[in-house]
């Protein structure tokens, strides 16, 4: 990254499965929890955490799929440590590269080592996935990838 970017991020770029997507912007809900994104076709980055880029750890959710069939990250899972990720903000391309990825039931979900304060520049992609149940008409498991910048 050539100087620091600024503003608020614009696009996600995720070579290694196909990703090229723009962004949402997203909030909490009334219940504590990350809305995920309007379209299941774009993906969408926490606005009141760390901007990507910033010191911290951003937060960028994106679908798994829909009724009509795959979404933005339905293919998040194949993402590998050393996977280069882009995000776009004020027109200056921020990289990250993957370290892992890991599952973690929605139920017991490690708010704190995703969403907390880190010493450097971090990015989490999120996605849902695991075992669909059909009575709360959601996954059971969420998917995340970490990043770091650079």
């Amino acid at each position: 990254m050539a100087g620091l970017a600024s503003g608020q991020p614009t696009r996600l770029r995720v070579a290694a499965i196909g990703v090229d997507t723009p962004l949402e912007t997203l909030g909490l809900g009334a219940d504590g929890a990350l809305r995920p994104p309007e379209s299941f076709g774009q993906a969408g980055w926490y606005a009141e955490g760390t901007a990507p880029g910033d010191t911290g750890p951003a937060v960028i959710a994106g679908h798994v799929d829909s009724k009509a069939g795959p979404a933005v990250f339905y293919r998040l899972r194949e993402v590998k440590a050393g996977d280069r990720i882009d995000v776009v903000r004020g027109g200056r391309i921020v990289r990250f590269t993957v370290t892992s990825s890991r599952w973690y039931p929605k139920s017991d979900f490690p708010t704190r080592e995703v969403y907390g304060p880190t010493p450097d520049r971090q990015l989490r992609l999120i996605t849902c996935g695991g075992v669909f149940d059909r009575s709360l008409r959601s996954y059971r498991d969420n998917l995340v990838v970490y990043a770091v910048a650079g």
